[in-house]
């Protein structure tokens, strides 16, 4: 089915956002995943997310919660 969600692991979004100083946009948290190492599903999935402003790992993580898969 077009569009179909990928499914990523919370440890490894938790794992490529370590370190990033909250607030960010969707923008930043993305670019900061690339830098540590993220993969292009991954990055593209963050830079798509819908609000303006992340306040911390809790807010991405609810943001994601559809397309969060493995160990939460």
């Amino acid at each position: 089915m077009p569009g179909a969600m990928a499914s990523f692991n919370v440890t490894e979004v938790q794992k490529v956002l370590k370190g990033f100083d909250y607030p960010g946009s969707a923008s930043d948290l993305a670019d900061h995943a690339a830098g540590n190492g993220a993969d292009e599903e991954l990055v593209s999935a963050l830079r798509g997310l819908k609000k303006d402003k992340f306040d911390g790992p809790n807010a991405v993580m609810s943001e994601m919660k559809g397309q969060l898969g493995g160990s939460d």
